[in-house]
């Protein structure tokens, strides 16, 4: 019997090695990778729809190009839309008569408009080459991606076959799914914890910080009194930002070293006390997760492949596939009351026509 060249433990020709050597980077690659949620798919629309996410990379090249603090609002879009009932872009669904919708809670009032008009952009140049396929939240979750990217961040797959969620969260299920910047470790820990996502998740997901911009309210409960984790001097920019009882709520970077970049600052702003929100510096102040906080700011690497980690796991959450849910025709209301709203037009038409 024919014996296998590689099988001589004593001996490995070279070519057995870099197979060897293949198999284990190929191993430890699919070990560094989250499962993919049932209905999901890494090459999903590589044949129905192949120039997918070239379309939406370059609308968002064209996009931040223009203004690159696009790029924190798109991905804060996903992660507020992720967080409350799962990735299903029920955060894109205006309110109702039953009641007000994601974007009225008192979280979602600070999401960015024009990255809701990004993602209808994007959302009709994808229906017009490929047709009514892909879904909003498949979209959102693109542009997330993209965003970290095109700010410096690392590039990943991302699995797609979303589908539209058929309702939004109340306003209570929204306010209790997404911690405020004002809680402390223990809070964010336990509310990520429900969510299957652990301690190296939660402090790399917080990570997204590194771009984007703060509302003074969310923060001057840590200036006034003055919080003593904060950096004096720090503290006092702030201050000069965000004076007390102003009746301007001003805005400043949360990231005071490269605010436009997708790096690991914000760590290295944690260890210097200089973290924005107290759901931030608690990070690094609290025993669990402050060997997490340093070992990011001092390695980028690391925090890139535990983002992505982090990342994959939360766009996967309690996500929408197979017949379920709908392909929204406009990511801003079901199908079915697109339909009944064009009807409402046509009517409304019709008497215009023959009243007047």
């Amino acid at each position: 019997m024919a014996s296998n060249s590689c099988s001589n433990s004593f001996s490995v020709p070279f070519s057995c090695l870099l197979i060897l050597l293949l198999s284990y980077f190929c191993v430890s690659e699919a070990q560094d990778t989250p499962p993919i949620a049932e209905g999901l798919s890494l090459s999903f629309f590589d044949t129905s729809c192949p120039d997918l996410e070239s379309i939406v990379r370059n609308q968002l090249v064209e996009e931040f190009n223009q203004d690159i603090g696009q790029a924190a609002g798109l991905l804060r879009l996903h992660f507020h839309d992720c967080f409350v009932q799962g990735c299903d872009a029920s955060v894109l669904l205006d309110g109702s008569a039953s009641g007000p919708g994601e974007q009225d809670a008192p979280p979602n009032l600070s999401l960015r408009a024009k990255a809701f008009e990004i993602i209808d952009k994007i959302h009709s140049q994808v229906h017009a080459q490929c047709g009514a396929i892909v879904s909003c939240a498949d979209i959102v979750a693109l542009s997330a991606r993209d965003s970290i990217y095109l700010s410096g961040g690392p590039d990943y797959k991302v699995p797609l076959g979303r589908r539209d969620g058929l309702t939004f969260a109340t306003t209570e299920a929204t306010l209790a799914n997404l911690p405020r910047p004002s809680s402390n470790a223990s809070v964010i820990l336990d509310a990520l914890a429900n969510k299957s996502l652990d301690a190296t998740d939660t402090v790399a997901l917080t990570g997204g910080h590194t771009i984007g911009l703060s509302h003074c309210s969310s923060f001057t409960d840590r200036l006034y009194p003055q919080d003593p984790t904060m950096n004096e001097t720090f503290a006092n920019d702030l201050k000069n930002t965000c004076p007390e009882n102003s009746t301007v709520d001003g805005t400043t970077v949360q990231d005071i070293r490269t605010p436009d970049d997708f790096d690991n600052q914000y760590y290295v702003n944690l260890v210097n006390r200089q973290g924005l929100f107290t759901s931030d510096q608690d990070l690094f102040t609290d025993s669990r997760t402050r060997d997490i906080v340093t070992s990011f700011a001092e390695n980028q690497t690391l925090f890139f492949e535990k983002f992505v980690f982090g990342m994959l796991k939360m766009g996967q959450m309690d996500v929408v596939t197979g017949t379920n849910g709908e392909i929204r025709a406009n990511c801003s209301v079901r199908n079915s009351d697109s339909t009944l709203l064009s009807s409402v037009v046509d009517v409304a038409e019709d008497l215009k026509v023959i009243n007047f």
